[in-house]
């Protein structure tokens, strides 16, 4: 890897840390228990900006930096203890999102912004479908579940989310599409490599 990718990867671990940390400033975007964060549309932004690799290690080292004590996580949590926690499967999540972003970015010929955009929600449904499992799961197999507490109920908690994301994760389509080439060089690098090969034979 070059100096250019570990920078900018970097710069993604910091973004994530930052992004997931906002409930700190205000306390009151924390709904049913779960922070409200801008950790999605920093993951659909590593996707498109690094690429299906490079946007996937961001959000693997942003999670093992965590998972070693750093206060990387919502509220300033970290440590091998967030394995225990309901909210776990987003951040997994996150790792996924990247990936699928990239990869479908890396497949279009000549990505437009509904490219971008398109590819950011799909990694936001798997954002949702590991992360809200997760959730249900956690609750119950290890948790004490609220009375009533249904698979339903979990999905319907996760609304007023999921409404800020769809936003965020068109505004991330948008932002990296109109980046400069040259932040975008883990992206189309490889496309456009491609396109020469026939050239150069």
């Amino acid at each position: 890897m070059k100096s250019f990718d570990l920078v900018i990867i970097a710069m993604f671990v910091a973004l994530m840390s930052v992004a997931a940390n906002i409930t700190v400033l205000f306390p009151f975007l924390v709904i049913a228990g779960i922070p409200l964060t801008f950790q999605p549309f920093i993951a659909v932004l590593a996707g498109a900006v690094l690429g299906s690799k490079r946007g996937a290690l961001a959000m693997l080292v942003y999670t093992v930096v965590g998972l070693f004590g750093a206060p990387v996580f919502a509220q300033l949590q970290g440590g091998p203890g967030i394995l225990v926690r309901p909210t776990f499967g987003f951040i997994l999540s996150f790792i996924v999102v990247a990936f699928v972003v990239g990869k479908i970015i890396e497949k279009s010929r000549e990505p437009g912004v509904a490219t971008y955009v398109l590819a950011g929600f799909a990694g936001l449904a798997f954002n949702y479908l590991i992360g809200t499992n997760w959730v249900y799961g956690a609750y119950v197999l290890g948790f004490d579940a609220p009375e009533q507490f249904t698979y339903g109920i979990v999905w319907l908690g996760m609304l007023p989310l999921f409404v800020k994301d769809i936003l965020f994760t068109i505004a991330a389509g948008v932002v990296a599409h109109n980046l400069p080439e040259s932040v975008k060089r883990p992206v189309i690098g490889k496309s456009m490599a491609s396109q020469r090969a026939p050239i150069d034979s």
